[in-house]
């Protein structure tokens, strides 16, 4: 019998381990992950930026737990000496129709208490980054890189050298709350515990449909592919370097990225993938695919934005219509300077109704919680959403 049963052994599910041990020694909890090793899917595939917040709706608990988690996270860093840079970013006007929006994101910046924000012309940008095309762009100097994997497995060592136990390779295939216990079901054990919590990424809607048969989300995979800077083009790239984003989606555009490790990544593009965890086209997961073409939500969304999703799926398949986003913020780059590199999956959670939801959604069950979507920037925000979690749990 355990006191705690955590599924999902991303970054959010070992935040939540580590910090619930920490403040309380005597607990006996364990992560069940399914995969044979932690941090595997959207914890080791995202672009490594550490994001300032300026981006979400003020008063939402992205806005919140951004502010909080990046205070916390870069005091993690510090603490445990893991690779980190504050290195700044531009977020880039490159017409004058984007401008109004470059304005917005300004604003909520400013209402989310970022100091030190500029909006900044043509000639300053170019003192920051020479190569860039812009109208005007807005300087983040708060916003920086690391290896989030890395600050995971500091997590999960953490949690570890605690006492708490970690069963990789546990599938869980059914949770049966009961009054005073719940029982977690994976292919080959049974898990009793006091309560649960599930932050299960990509999977997150299937988990929470064990114990909220309405639930009314369906997670989307959304793959984004990435491109490398061949080693003799990274000097057109001294920051960060992100375009102004489209509205209408939970995606910041394909922008130019320094890795905390050395080099510069491009991308990535929002394609819509073949399966959950499909990172490449080959990856095909039939009764997957079917299950998401078919829900009411994703066609509603396909009706009304097919022209940007057939957009998405030719930077996918194509390198030169991808190097043309590219060439709106740097126009010297061209395709022989990049090389294809890695991909990620997001878990983007769509409703009945076509909407995308735009914020954290953790639900409520009898014995735990779900948390049913955690978008970027969950990662940077890793600490406080586990905070949150916890005393969410308190309460039930």
């Amino acid at each position: 019998m355990y006191d705690i049963a955590i599924i999902g052994g991303g970054i959010v599910g070992l935040s939540v381990a580590f910090q619930m041990l920490a403040e309380d020694p005597s607990l006996k909890i364990c992560v069940l992950e399914k995969e044979d090793e932690i941090a595997k899917h959207q914890s080791s595939h995202n672009s490594g930026v550490i994001h300032s917040g300026i981006y979400y709706q003020p008063g939402s608990y992205r806005a919140k737990n951004c502010r909080q988690g990046y205070r916390q996270l870069l005091e993690f860093c510090e603490r445990y000496d893991i690779p980190h840079e504050i290195c700044g970013k531009l977020i880039v006007a490159t017409s004058e129709d984007e401008v109004p929006a470059l304005m917005s994101i300004l604003e909520k910046g400013k209402a989310n208490g970022l100091e030190k924000l500029e909006l900044i012309n043509t000639s300053r940008a170019k003192e920051i980054e020479p190569h860039v095309k812009c109208t005007s762009a807005i300087l983040v100097p708060q916003a920086g890189i690391t290896d989030f994997k890395v600050v995971a497995l500091k997590y999960a060592e953490l949690f570890k050298d605690m006492g708490g136990e970690i069963h990789l390779g546990a599938c869980v295939i059914e949770i049966v709350e009961g009054e005073g216990e719940v029982q977690i079901k994976t292919k080959s054990q049974v898990i009793a515990a006091r309560r649960f919590i599930s932050c299960a990424g990509l999977y997150a809607d299937k988990l929470a449909r064990m114990t909220k048969k309405d639930l009314a989300i369906q997670i989307l995979p959304f793959r984004g592919e990435y491109f490398e800077l061949l080693k003799d083009k990274e000097y057109l790239v001294n920051h960060l370097i992100y375009p102004v984003p489209n509205v209408n989606f939970p995606f910041l555009g394909v922008h130019f990225t320094r890795m905390i490790g050395g080099g510069i990544e491009a991308g990535p593009n929002a394609v819509l993938a073949f399966r959950r965890e499909g990172y490449h086209h080959s990856q095909i997961a039939v009764g997957e695919f079917i299950e998401t073409i078919s829900y009411a939500g994703f066609q509603k969304l396909a009706r009304k934005y097919w022209r940007t999703g057939w957009m998405e799926m030719k930077r996918s398949y194509s390198k030169s219509y991808f190097v043309s986003a590219l060439q709106k913020l740097i126009p010297e780059i061209n395709p022989n300077d990049v090389t294809r590199g890695r991909s990620g999956v997001r878990a983007i959670a769509c409703d009945r109704s076509g909407n995308l939801i735009d914020d954290f959604l953790i639900l409520e069950s009898l014995r735990g919680l779900h948390v049913v979507n955690a978008p970027s920037p969950a990662a940077t925000a890793s600490l406080a959403i586990g905070k949150e979690i916890i005393e969410r749990l308190k309460k039930i």
